[in-house]
């Protein structure tokens, strides 16, 4: 066991020196970095969607890189958004570590970026540990997972710098509980701004194009 605990400690500081040297370069850059994070079928890379070509219908210039177990499915998908968009592909692997990002943004033009989006791999636990020198964690929420999801996995939500209600054009019929989620929300993360979004109407899309926008990038330690 002291072996395991040990090897997983090495890893996750190789990860994050990795992270540091990102952070200097997107920093260097001008350019603001998010995290995201959700289960499958949250509905992240339909918004992202939104957020990309509200992005460009603004002048924005935002940027992605897609996170997928397999196939390059949701690449194609967003570069419908006229955005530059580059796939990882982890071959299984739940999560993104810091050196894959970096790894895919040789051709990538930082400096001509406003945003980058990393849309991580689908998963709740693995992706909370790895720093990926981002400036801002978004956890993703849909309305169809139940409102006591930040309870069951409080180390995402906790890290979360904001979190991202999704599906809300089917609240109602799903009968969500609005005020229930919101309180396990705040009981695990008081501070993090909560939005609530829809790709389908555009609901929520422009506050959260306004607020990665106004996030500036960190500095690196």
């Amino acid at each position: 066991m002291t072996r395991i605990v040990q090897l997983r400690r090495g890893i996750l500081e190789k990860n994050d020196e990795y992270a540091a040297s990102l952070r200097a370069r997107f920093t260097s850059a001008g350019v603001t970095v998010s995290n995201w994070v959700s289960s499958p079928g949250t509905g992240k890379t339909a918004l992202l969607e939104a957020v990309l070509v509200a992005a460009g219908d603004r002048g924005v210039a935002a940027g992605a890189l897609v996170g997928d177990c397999a196939t390059d499915n949701d690449a194609r998908r967003l570069a419908r958004s006229g955005a530059p968009v580059r796939q990882i592909v982890t071959e299984s692997m739940c999560h993104l570590e810091a050196d894959m990002v970096g790894k895919h943004l040789d051709d990538v033009d930082l400096a001509g970026l406003d945003l980058l989006v990393i849309e991580n791999v689908g998963n709740l636990v693995c992706p909370t540990a790895y720093d990926l020198g981002e400036d801002l964690r978004v956890a993703l929420l849909s309305v169809t997972e139940g409102e006591d999801k930040p309870a069951k996995y409080p180390a995402l939500f906790h890290s979360a710098d904001v979190v991202v209600i999704t599906k809300m054009d089917i609240a109602d019929a799903v009968e969500w509980d609005r005020p229930a989620a919101v309180a396990a929300l705040t009981a695990v993360n008081p501070t993090a701004p909560v939005l609530f979004t829809s790709a389908r109407t555009g609901a929520g899309v422009d506050e959260l194009l306004d607020l990665l926008r106004s996030t500036r990038p960190r500095e690196a330690s």
